[in-house]
């Protein structure tokens, strides 16, 4: 009964937080968010991905594969074209290897360095950034573009507000556009649209994509990441106390307050200060509107604007970098960040297993698909000649993106004739329906259904045999 209870003190590291008066009329969640402009590493990684998938994203539809639109997902006729490949719904389970693939890398990443998607390549994020830089170069910095807000309305006003909510729609057009052209051909979609020469639906869907695209980059903004994104919610579930996320270090900046470049480290520890000045520019320069400085917040989406505005005052100050940085839990309290743990390493491996099943699986894949429809309404009918006859449909789907000649042949059976036409050629990504008939003597022939096979062959490009054997059922009941 004497032994002592060992009690763990969990008491919190106290931050000082900053006046309410400064952050709260312009940087709560339910008010305007004026971004101030930022230079540094991170800015640079976030415009060059921005910048690779903006790319991608406008030029893609516009790559033709032999005279065709390249990438089309023709939801209407059922088949999505990738260059060489085109998917059918018989191809559901790559569709399915491919959305697996990216929820296990989305988790490795998150595991490894926090929500770096949401901060440097999520399209919500871009396309904020996008409008963002629309708003300095027509409404000027974040200070001009409040004090313009405050302004009466007046010419110079008005000719600016209208300038950029111009640049907004036509930015928001484009988008939708070339949204809609990967789901029909982008070429006709243009002229069409311009021209007013568009059908009801097509017109209905860019237009309602021009408007999500405004309404999303132009005022909802940090709404959507921080109370409609999913990710927000369930990304604490992956981090641990080795994911690499943006942090404040407390015992390093705090007590925080402003002091002049020529205080001496020995005036500053004097006064009992930290390195942290109190500039709010962290505070300033976030898309979303909040203070690092209080700690690890859901809204935060990693896109290292704060480490850049921090980086660019300790600079000026003469003080160490990297008072706000990438970094670990186990690094900020002094420790070393373990980089190959059980949970990511998990991970790693789930994901190159998926890698390899969906690399086997379009390694395999047939491009040839046959389906045999028999013919319901008559069992069997008996010939001139005396033979006993079948009916099929075959329907052959050239699943290539190259017009091809199918050689069509009958096993299983004695003495099967085969009427209807041997040899069929079918255009890239068609589906060709054939009407053919087998027929045999009935001494060949036992009562009731005798499975038989249909063998349809192609060969590739590089003369390899292309093949597929789908099986059928013959019905005699008797003379």
């Amino acid at each position: 009964m004497n032994e002592k209870i060992r009690v763990k003190d969990v008491t919190p590291v106290k931050i000082q937080k900053p006046s309410e008066a400064l952050t709260k009329p312009n940087y709560s969640a339910r008010n305007r968010i004026y971004v101030r402009a930022v230079q540094g590493t991170f800015e640079n990684i976030r415009r060059f991905f921005g910048l690779i998938f903006l790319g991608a994203f406008a030029l893609i539809p516009w790559l033709n594969y032999n005279g065709q639109q390249a990438v089309l997902l023709d939801i209407a006729e059922q088949r999505f074209n990738f260059f060489a490949m085109t998917l059918w719904p018989q191809d559901l389970t790559i569709l399915a290897y491919i959305l697996i693939v990216s929820a296990f890398a989305l988790f490795f990443v998150t595991t490894f360095a926090g929500r770096v998607w949401c901060g440097f390549m999520c399209p919500q994020t871009t396309w904020t950034f996008i409008y963002i830089w629309f708003e300095e170069k027509i409404e000027g910095p974040r200070n001009k573009r409040m004090k313009l807000d405050q302004r009466k309305m007046d010419a110079d006003k008005f000719l600016r507000k209208t300038a950029k909510h111009v640049a907004w729609v036509g930015v928001a057009l484009l988008t939708a556009l070339t949204f809609v052209g990967y789901f029909t051909p982008i070429d006709a979609l243009f002229v069409n649209f311009f021209t007013f020469d568009a059908g009801f639906w097509l017109s209905f869907w860019v237009l309602f994509f021009t408007f999500c695209t405004y309404a999303n980059a132009g005022y909802m903004r940090e709404i959507m990441c921080t109370h409609m994104c999913p990710y927000a919610r369930f990304q604490s579930a992956m981090f641990d106390k080795d994911t690499y996320t943006v942090a404040y270090n407390a015992q390093r900046g705090e007590k925080r307050g402003p002091r002049t470049r020529k205080m001496t480290p020995e005036q500053v520890q004097a006064k009992g200060l930290g390195d942290c000045i109190d500039c709010n520019l962290c505070v300033q320069v976030c898309p979303t509107g909040i203070d690092i400085r209080n700690g690890l917040q859901y809204e935060c989406i990693n896109c290292g604007a704060c480490v850049d505005a921090c980086n660019g005052v300790m600079e000026k100050m003469g003080y160490e970098k990297n008072l706000i940085s990438f970094t670990s839990e186990h690094e900020l309290k002094g420790g070393k960040t373990h980089i190959f743990r059980s949970k990511l390493l998990g991970y790693a491996v789930v994901l190159c297993v998926m890698v390899g099943l969906l690399i086997a699986d379009i390694a395999t894949r047939v491009p040839l698909e046959v389906d045999i429809i028999r013919d319901r309404n008559t069992l069997f009918r008996e010939t001139n000649e005396g033979l006993i006859e079948n009916v099929y449909t075959l329907k052959i789907l050239n699943k290539s993106q190259i017009d091809r000649s199918y050689a069509i042949q009958v096993k299983g059976l004695v003495g099967a004739r085969f009427i209807g036409n041997e040899i069929v050629d079918v255009a890239g990504g068609e589906v060709f329906t054939l009407p053919v008939s087998v027929a045999t003597a009935p001494e060949n022939l036992e009562i009731g259904t005798q499975k038989i096979y249909f063998h349809v062959s192609t060969a590739d490009e590089k003369g390899d045999v292309v093949e597929t054997e789908e099986p059928s059922t013959f019905i005699f009941t008797g003379v």
